[in-house]
């Protein structure tokens, strides 16, 4: 078993570990760094992480931006989107099996310079004047299939540079990047096309994918692999059957495939909301959609800076209910009150739900799965994350026959049931947060079936 990651300025010599010395050397200030960050190898990995993922977010503004350019048609947004998001939804099973049978380590670096490769050659095509949609589509496609073999492995590989009470922490703190960089990266990416072309957008792109790679090099982290067999597909079946029978593997994931295919489709109806419902234009949906990210990045840095959190269960299953809840009551009242505030402020609540107990399914997850089946179990997480496009076309479907505000109601309240039916029914899931403290204490056992 691999040695307890270190944290900076300790050396445990009597076998103890770094959290039970910490309260013994000095009282932390209330004013401290996250849990996480205070490992040294998490924080290279986190920094990293930041390269990358704003890297991902100039490549797609630019990628739009350069196919808006050469086609002037609307339905060619849709079809980048959907050209990353197949393969990602088809080969992520895969890419979890990869990430249980190599090197995790070296399969991260594999992919970020891949991917900064794809990167350049679009930035070249893009300099030198030849680029056409094809070539766009074709990149975006192929990107989203390696980035299916990248997230099971970075997914996987984290929670061997930290301690089991951090871990929260840390899902956090990934999590913070995605929400900070949806923010900051795109008008970075303005700038960048403003002032120097798309091309350079690229390139700014790839140095974020190469910067992740060349982080993970020097990553001071053992080797940590996991086991191979001679069949990838009986290999992937075992996977499968692993979360079948683990009710509360079957569970989290469920929660998150609602929370992707009916919760969040509400995105993609809001021009609906802010013009046809609301009434308040393209300003008033900027609003509504910053009140959102605004809650969930308040409530993801706060448990940023936690190292124990209480009742996790009950946040979890909590969460999943208020979020549903929330999102139905600011459907409901948009349509029969037609707010402004008050569906800014319901936005702020469903933002702040949503981020609590998706965070808490990724820390359970983490916490209980076994290492040998992480990959695998990641994997399937991530597929759940990739079919929110689909979501929004059901959404939409749906609105066509009752109505945008119903549509999305629908959606919470079915979120908020998937929440409700298995605390009732089953009593491992009822039990979750005692299982949870017992994995955080003891190590991650795996649960019965």
């Amino acid at each position: 078993m691999a040695a307890a990651p270190q944290r900076d300025g300790m050396s445990p010599s009597d076998g103890t570990s770094a959290a039970t010395e910490q309260p013994r050397q000095r009282r932390l200030p209330r004013l401290s760094a996250p849990p996480a960050l205070r490992y040294a190898a998490y924080r290279n990995f986190w920094l990293g992480s930041l390269a990358a993922v704003g890297g991902f977010q100039v490549l797609q503004f630019g990628q739009l931006w350069l196919i808006h350019e050469l086609t002037g048609s609307p339905i060619y947004l849709g079809y980048v989107g959907l050209a990353n998001a197949v393969p990602a939804i088809v080969l992520n099973l895969a890419g979890g099996v990869v990430a249980d049978r190599f090197d995790r380590r070296r399969l991260i670096i594999a992919t970020q310079t891949i991917t900064a490769a794809l990167i350049v050659v679009l930035a070249t095509l893009t300099a030198a004047g030849v680029v056409q949609v094809w070539h766009i589509l074709a990149i975006a496609a192929v990107t989203g299939a390696v980035n299916a073999f990248n997230t099971p492995a970075r997914m996987a590989l984290f929670p061997h540079l930290i301690e089991r009470p951090a871990l929260m922490s840390a899902v956090a703190l990934n999590s913070s990047i995605w929400q900070g960089t949806r923010i900051v990266a795109p008008a970075i990416a303005g700038v960048l096309v403003a002032l120097f072309g798309t091309a350079t957008a690229f390139y700014v792109a790839a140095a974020g994918n190469l910067t992740m790679a060349i982080v993970v090099v020097f990553l001071k982290v053992p080797a940590v692999k996991g086991g191979r067999s001679t069949n990838a597909l009986l290999d992937l079946a075992e996977g499968l059957r692993f979360i079948g029978r683990n009710s509360i593997f079957s569970f989290l994931i469920g929660m998150t495939f609602f929370n992707s295919f009916f919760g969040m489709a509400y995105i993609m109806l809001m021009p609906v909301f802010a013009v046809d419902v609301l009434g308040v234009g393209a300003e008033g949906q900027g609003v509504m959609m910053s009140a959102g990210g605004i809650g969930s990045l308040l409530v993801t840095l706060w448990l940023g800076t936690r190292r124990n959190v209480k009742g996790k269960g009950f946040i979890l299953i909590g969460g999943a209910i208020m979020t549903g809840l929330s999102l139905a009551a600011f459907a409901l009242t948009s349509k029969y009150i037609g707010s402004l505030p008050l569906a800014v402020a319901l936005l702020f609540f469903v933002g702040v739900f949503t981020s609590t107990y998706m965070i808490s399914i990724m820390s359970s997850l983490q916490m209980l799965v076994p290492d040998n089946m992480r990959g695998r179990v990641m994997g399937f997480y991530g597929m759940t994350w990739n079919i929110m496009p689909l979501g929004g076309m059901q959404a939409g479907a749906l609105a066509g026959f009752v109505g945008a505000p119903l549509a999305v109601a629908i959606g919470g309240l079915i979120v908020t049931a998937f929440a409700v039916g298995p605390a009732l029914l089953n009593r491992q899931v009822r039990t979750l947060g005692a299982l949870l403290d017992h994995a955080e204490r003891r190590g991650a056992p795996q649960p019965a079936s």
